[in-house]
């Protein structure tokens, strides 16, 4: 008769995959596996290897980069832009703009609003119009100006790398000194044509080519100027109305100051260094209080299109004064 064996339980080994083993055993032994002296699954020199594979690569990823932006930049000219006209978004329809703006809390609103009688009411506007024209009055902000600039006259356009200067004595009444004739009820608003490079503006100087939507004062000017002083019909003429027959019974007298235009030898615009849009300070002169006016301005070139729609060529404001 065979004799039994009894198999203590203390001489048993048993065995576990590692997948068995408890969490915070597994969670242990990935920090740090005394076995294999591993370090989240990887050797110190398994570390050291994969750090350095990934420095190299990311610092070679960075230095290609580097070198294809210097590449791109070198294709570029600072002052001269590579798409111009109709190839850029711009486009070759420059639009106006004016001054002052309404504060930057109301972005969308073209309302110049005021009380001619409260200085402090009406601070904000000349304030505005200070700021704007502190750059004609002081060529050194303006990088390079000062060295180049011309005196520019219909006979006399500026050479190559001069510049033309924007008298701002010539605004007169329409000056600091005055309040702009803010505190007269009387605002002046500036007006400065956009910039588009190499764009050269198709003037209006023979009186039959006039389109019939120029008014009609604007017309016996030009017509005038046909017998008087040819030279400045290459002039960017401007206009301001009244958009709707009661604005244009409201708004009363208007003064465009010093001339009705933009002088043509102010473009083509070519980014040179100092250069300084051409501006004209619109005076509207005794417009009807406690109303609000609706007010469009467009500037006059053969290659300049009108769209009320799209605000191209022309600019709309509001006026209301208390």
């Amino acid at each position: 008769m065979t004799k039994d064996k009894r198999v203590s339980l203390n001489s048993v080994q048993f065995s576990f995959k590692p997948e068995e083993l408890p969490f915070n055993v597994r969670l242990k032994r990935f920090l740090y596996n005394p076995e294999t002296h591993e370090y989240f699954g990887r050797t110190p020199i398994s570390w050291a290897k994969i750090g350095l594979f990934y420095l190299v690569f990311y610092a070679v990823l960075a230095a290609m980069f580097g070198i294809l932006l210097w590449l791109f930049f070198l294709t570029l000219d600072p002052r001269i832009p590579r798409y111009q006209l109709e190839e850029s978004i711009i486009g070759t329809n420059p639009g106006l703009g004016f001054r002052p703006m309404p504060n930057e809390s109301n972005a969308e609103s073209s309302l110049i609003w005021f009380k001619g009688t409260d200085p402090e009411n009406f601070k904000y506007w000349t304030d505005s119009l200070i700021q704007f024209l502190d750059v004609y009055k002081r060529p050194g902000l303006t990088p390079g100006r000062g060295q180049n600039i011309f005196a520019c006259d219909y006979d006399r356009p500026p050479g190559r790398g001069q510049v033309c200067d924007v008298d701002i004595k010539a605004f007169a009444p329409c000056t600091e000194e005055n309040y702009f004739y803010y505190h007269r009820s009387g605002p002046c608003v500036f007006l400065k044509l956009n910039k588009v490079y190499g764009w050269k503006p198709d003037f209006y100087n023979d009186s039959s080519q006039l389109p019939k939507l120029m008014p009609d004062y604007l017309k016996t000017h030009i017509t005038r100027l046909l017998t008087t002083n040819a030279k400045e019909l290459n002039t960017i003429w401007v206009s301001c109305e009244g958009e709707n027959p009661a604005d244009v019974e409201n708004v009363g007298a208007i003064k465009y100051i010093p001339n009705n235009g933009f002088p043509g030898y102010f473009f083509p615009y070519e980014n040179s260094e100092g250069y300084l849009s051409p501006l004209i300070a619109v005076h509207f002169v005794r417009p009807k209080t406690g109303i609000l006016i609706n007010i469009e301005c467009k500037a006059w070139a053969k290659n300049i299109i009108h769209d009320r729609k799209d605000r191209t060529g022309s600019v709309h404001f509001e006026l209301m004064i208390d």
